[in-house]
């Protein structure tokens, strides 16, 4: 019997920028908002400090970059566990870039993975790095995403 593979995924997301007036017009209310996901910590939201947010709080362009990050290194981390490569230690510096057109809107033209794993004495480097590209191939954000994806693996070692 074919088991449903199909995953649903459900958010809410409140304004909480009302100071009074509304939107009555662009300078009136603030980009506050709020993020959940069912009884998980609650994400304070706001926009980009250049479309009048706050850069105390995750804006939009933050959590596509950071989903990206993320799935890919979940997926990673699982690969090498099957592989038998024992990871210590995984930072990622992440980067996307976000271009605006004429009309106001925009999107995302490219991100960059920049992951370090730090690796047990005697991991094969080789296959830790081919397991980057295997992670990447699988990873369901970046297959979702219409612009390029790279990722730049580092690696250090334990002694």
């Amino acid at each position: 019997m074919a088991r449903d593979k199909s995953h649903r995924y459900v958010t809410a997301v409140e304004w909480t920028g009302n100071l009074g007036r509304g939107t009555a017009d662009y300078r009136a209310y603030s980009r506050d908002h709020a993020v959940r996901a069912g009884a998980k910590p609650e994400l304070p939201g706001s926009s980009d400090p250049a479309f009048r947010g706050d850069a105390a709080r995750w804006n939009p362009e933050d959590l596509m970059v950071a989903s990206l990050s993320s799935c890919h290194m979940l997926w990673y981390l699982h690969l090498c566990a099957s592989a038998g490569i024992t990871v210590l230690a995984y930072r990622d510096e992440a980067e996307g870039t976000m271009n605006e057109d004429e009309g106001g809107g925009g999107r995302f033209t490219a991100a960059v993975l920049r992951p370090v794993a730090r690796l047990a004495p005697g991991a094969d480097e080789g296959q830790a790095h081919a397991l980057h590209e295997e992670a990447h191939r699988l990873c369901f954000i970046a297959n979702s995403v219409n612009f390029p994806v790279t990722v730049e693996p580092r690696f250090e070692f334990a002694t």
